[in-house]
């Protein structure tokens, strides 16, 4: 019993740590931007008013505060599933039906997301319909809301309900490496999933129109050809119904690659910009990022299945965390509830790579499009989207999976002609 709370105090040590360091982290930021909302940086001094400036400075700085109340009350939340007895309760509801291990854990995990979709409403509902509509960027419906819970919950039963079943199906049946099997077909069904992504599920969500003939199109046309880069079409995608932030992506691979735009973007940037937007995303596809980053997702996967091949019969792992009815599907629930905490320590890690690609990005860009188009419509995005020119240089390191603005300008300007 001693062993067992000495790894029960563990956990609540790495959770302190966690939760302390995610503290001073926020209050760091928000200083810093507050601080700094009198004036604007002289590098965006030019193309952006104080008025612009500090409404970023105030919607992040509102964001701060009102994800601060809510990680507490998510931190509650997790502390009563784990070691408040909260997932041995639902186990002991999922146990009355008197299904097989594998319907009870197929119950287990319906019930379980129902109750965190219910407990996570009033975040996401605070953060759209007060904070997004209060600095004008939210354009979703009560119908869209609701209707995108639908389509989740739905895609959730229809998709997941199966992989589910698998997994715990190979947990039970293959033996000692049934890990390394379930971690095999979930890379199958993951690799599966990005390559239909584009063309059926993603339209589920929102509407994909064909760009337009015209400048834009002429310039991407001419960059994609200039990189040897070939697509399965240009898309536009009707995010104005949802949001006005812009944005710009890849989606899918192989023959099955689309680059979509969203039409909040196309409003905004001239040509060039686009042009030179598009030349940033090319460059993470010609410096292999996103191959580098599948793999360490599937390196990261292949771990924690591992991982979990061995805490799956140790019982110091369930009774640390607060559960006393070993099951796979517990083990499942429970591993996955509490990785987020021990992986934590690894964000400053993963965000410094993120941003050095970035960085390789900005310079491919730079080599195919013009680096003072790309300048001026990112200013153009951070202005639009109200995105903070200040915020905490250690925040910003530990956190941020692309450089801040001054100082991705700043590196840009090194490649103007």
């Amino acid at each position: 019993m001693l062993e067992m709370n000495i790894y029960t105090k563990f956990f609540l040590g790495v959770l302190f740590c966690k939760s302390l360091i995610e503290s001073i982290l926020d209050k760091r930021n928000l200083d810093h931007i507050v601080k700094n909302r009198g004036a604007v940086p002289l590098k965006f001094a030019s193309q952006i008013s104080l008025q612009d400036h500090q409404k970023a400075a105030d919607y992040s700085a509102e964001k701060i505060k009102v994800n601060q109340y809510f990680h507490l009350f998510d931190l509650v939340i997790f502390l009563l599933w784990t070691l408040g007895g909260g997932l041995e309760i639902l186990n002991h509801v999922s146990i009355i039906f008197g299904k097989s291990e594998i319907g009870t854990g197929l119950i287990f995990f319906g019930l379980l997301g129902i109750i965190s979709t219910i407990l996570s409403l009033p975040h996401s509902l605070y953060m759209t319909f007060i904070i997004e509509a209060k600095y004008g960027f939210n354009k979703t419906t009560w119908k869209i809301f609701l209707g995108d819970m639908f389509k989740g919950a739905l895609l959730a039963v229809i998709i997941g309900g199966p992989v589910a079943y698998a997994i715990l199906w190979i947990m039970g049946q293959l033996g000692a490496h049934w890990w390394l099997y379930a971690f095999l077909f979930l890379t199958a069904i993951q690799l599966l999933l990005v390559f239909i992504y584009p063309t059926y599920i993603a339209p589920i969500f929102n509407k994909f129109s064909t760009l337009e003939e015209g400048e834009v199109k002429e310039k991407i046309l001419n960059l994609l050809s200039r990189c040897g880069f070939k697509s399965s079409g240009l898309f536009v995608m009707d995010a104005s119904k949802r949001s006005g932030h812009g944005n710009a992506y890849f989606t899918g691979f192989g023959k099955n690659k689309r680059i979509v735009f969203f039409d909040t973007l196309l409003n905004t940037l001239d040509a060039e910009e686009v042009e030179a937007v598009l030349a940033h995303e090319l460059g993470h596809m010609k410096r292999k990022h996103v191959l580098k980053g599948m793999i360490k997702g599937f390196v990261f996967s292949f771990l924690g299945f591992a991982i979990l091949g061995y805490l799956k019969n140790n019982l110091m792992f369930f009774e640390g965390h607060g559960v006393h009815s070993p099951s796979n599907y517990m083990a499942l629930t429970l591993f996955g509830l509490v990785a987020g905490v021990y992986t934590f320590f690894l964000t400053p890690i993963s965000a410094y790579f993120s941003r050095r690609y970035e960085y390789e990005a900005d310079e491919f860009a730079s080599q195919n499009a013009k680096a003072s188009k790309l300048i001026s419509a990112l200013v153009k995005m951070y202005k639009d989207n109200a995105s903070s020119l200040t915020p905490d240089p250690i925040y910003s390191k530990f956190y941020f999976s692309h450089p801040p603005a001054n100082e991705r300008v700043s590196y840009l300007e090194k490649f103007k002609t």
